[in-house]
């Protein structure tokens, strides 16, 4: 009885306070606006690391930022030769994947973060595609999300920059993440692990919103929610542009 009364005890009393490293974060910007010259952001990404004893002795501190944006469906489609042209034949449904994804550590990655809390946290390039899943009838269904990987890596919306989080004193980290101009709109998450020997011992997560804003959010709202009138008015200014050009040229070959 006295050991299972021990035992209970040992479970609810709190972890010893160098065991306890939490992260106190600031970010450059919380919101980024697109505009219609929006050429891309740099978002600084900052913070500290509060502790209630001394540094633990062993492993240095390393940190792994990660920033993913809006996950939608998508359908990847590969082309095959037929009867002379090319025609979509196998695809594959992925269910969710994110817009955007870029991993910053301060370390090779390898080192500072194990296969195993890669698997539990789905912080690889890899593990956010996959983890969400994938449904197909094709054997080779796996060589369709390689496929989004390697063409959103090549348009910059995939990335993982080792050693770009710098650690000050194992207190101290900062890291800069860039967006292109071609990002999605909507809530990004941002996480930030701390990590020992390759293992987590703390995650703090927050988010920052990316929307269009002036015109551009007026333009996009009304596309979306009338459609028609949309068109419309497309139809107008392309016919509007036209006739303008078509009189300036006019008034040119006078001249």
């Amino acid at each position: 009885m006295r050991r299972a009364l021990l035992a209970l005890l040992l479970v609810l009393l709190p972890l010893p306070a160098s065991a306890r490293e939490e992260v106190v974060l600031g970010l450059s910007q919380s919101e980024v606006a697109i505009t219609a010259t929006f050429d891309g952001s740099r978002i600084l990404i900052f913070g500290a690391v509060k502790r209630e004893a001394p540094v633990p002795e062993g492993p240095p501190l390393q940190v792994v930022v990660t920033v993913a944006g809006p996950s939608m469906p998508l359908t990847v489609w590969r082309k095959s030769r037929r009867f002379g042209i090319w025609v979509n034949t196998d695809s594959v449904r992925v269910d969710a994947a994110p817009s955007f994804y870029a991993v910053a550590t301060s370390g090779p990655f390898d080192k500072v973060l194990t296969h195993v809390e890669d698997l539990r946290h789905h912080v690889s390039i890899e593990r956010a595609v996959r983890a969400i899943g994938a449904t197909a009838d094709v054997a080779d269904a796996p060589d369709f999300v390689d496929a989004v990987i390697r063409i959103r890596r090549e348009a910059g919306l995939y990335k993982i920059v080792e050693n770009a989080a710098v650690v000050d004193q194992q207190t101290l980290f900062r890291t800069a993440i860039d967006m292109p101009s071609n990002v999605t709109e909507g809530k990004y998450r941002t996480r930030i692990f701390l990590t020992r020997a390759g293992r987590v011992v703390s995650l703090y997560e927050t988010e920052i919103d990316v929307r269009k804003v002036g015109l551009e959010r007026w333009l996009y709202n009304l596309s979306r929610q009338n459609p028609p009138v949309y068109g419309l008015m497309s139809i107008a200014i392309a016919i509007a542009a036209g006739w303008g050009a078509s009189a300036a040229f006019r008034v040119l070959r006078r001249g």
